[in-house]
């Protein structure tokens, strides 16, 4: 097992001080990055942190992995029945609750109700071309997922008793998909939600756009965002929101690992005008990204195959934390704790501490 990292990083915040006057206080980030025995040496694309103690992770072969003592010890497992499945998406609701999203083609949603003893089918697609790349949860009950196009739509579907039953989005409700624009199902992260009804969905390939709803699916506006190279391996790979207007989109070109360039961009409008960050931008592709909650400044941390980075200022500038490649990253509630995997059951924890004077 290596030896936990430390990186520190120093943020300036705005403090009241007697009246109209400011002064300016230094906030540190301490960042510690652990490495885990996962028990398996499946690609990991999956991972949802519950709290400090309890996470879940996805990936090949039907894999799936659950911790309830924040890492110290991984139970690993495979659905039965879905040995070919690749499960590029996992959400936990608890120790016992969760959902397996299985990418396609067939696709495949497994519900849990007894920590992984046992799995229930709750979704089935097998029409050709279907991958599902992504799914994301407002709370226990109320979620979606999505496909690439299929008929030159996105395929999108939802449930409101917590992935037990799914309906899909009518088609004719959603914008037109590009030729070659699809998703990228690297990290189960980019399809984001946030406040009571907002959701969105980033894309790549041919165009990098962002579909968006404000009202959980009737209705879809589509925005443009400077991101990747308009190839088939280059788009926005993850997203994540501040809030339903502050949001951020890391990606770049998957086979370009090293290329820095284009590979984050910001909202400030809930994903309607994106502007890209040219200074001090995460060191190459990034393929999931995350929000620390309860951090002010927002804290933000970015993975990819060749490294991480963190930002403590919302993601205006970025620092690396490690060299060490993952796939997929969660943040648990708290904002205490999150965990990064990635490939041959590689899995870490990661631990963001502010120190303040």
């Amino acid at each position: 097992m290596k030896r936990p990292t430390l990186v520190l990083l120093t943020a300036l915040v705005l403090v009241g001080c007697q009246g109209s006057e400011k002064r300016r206080l230094k906030s540190t980030y301490a960042v510690r990055l652990s490495a885990q025995e996962s028990g398996c040496d499946a690609s990991l694309r999956g991972l949802s942190a519950v709290s400090t103690e309890i996470a879940w992770a996805s990936g090949s072969g039907g894999r799936f992995l659950r911790t309830v003592d924040g890492g110290e010890t991984w139970t690993s497992s495979v659905v039965p029945g879905a040995e070919e499945l690749d499960f590029r998406d996992v959400q936990g609701f608890s120790a016992d609750i969760a959902l397996l999203l299985g990418a396609g083609e067939p696709a495949r949603v497994y519900r849990t109700e007894d920590g992984g003893a046992s799995w229930t089918e709750t979704y089935a697609n097998e029409t050709p071309g279907v991958f599902f790349d992504a799914m994301a949860f407002w709370n226990e009950t109320d979620g979606m997922a999505f496909s690439d196009p299929i008929d030159g739509k996105l395929l999108v579907i939802s449930t409101t008793d917590g992935g037990q039953t799914w309906k899909p989005i009518p088609p004719d409700r959603l914008p037109a998909s590009r030729d070659g624009e699809a998703g990228f199902a690297a990290s189960g992260t980019c399809l984001a939600v946030a406040g009571e009804k907002s959701v969105w969905i980033g894309t790549g390939g041919t165009v990098s756009r962002v579909f968006r709803s404000r009202d959980r699916g009737a209705t879809w506006s589509v925005f443009e965002t400077p991101l990747g190279q308009a190839r088939a391996s280059a788009g926005l790979f993850s997203l994540a929101f501040i809030d339903p207007q502050r949001g951020i989109a890391v990606g770049g070109d998957y086979l370009n690992p090293e290329r820095s360039q284009q590979n984050i961009a910001l909202t400030r409008d809930g994903g309607q005008t994106w502007d890209l960050v040219i200074t001090d931008p995460p060191g190459g592709y990034r393929s999931a990204v995350a929000v620390v909650p309860e951090t002010d400044p927002t804290v933000v941390v970015a993975v990819g195959r060749t490294g991480c980075d963190l930002s403590s200022d919302g993601g205006r500038s970025w620092r690396s934390f490690s060299e060490d490649g993952y796939y997929c990253l969660a943040v648990s509630p708290s904002g205490k704790v999150g965990w990064a995997a990635g490939a041959e059951g590689r899995i870490a924890r990661l631990e963001i501490v502010a120190v303040r004077p």
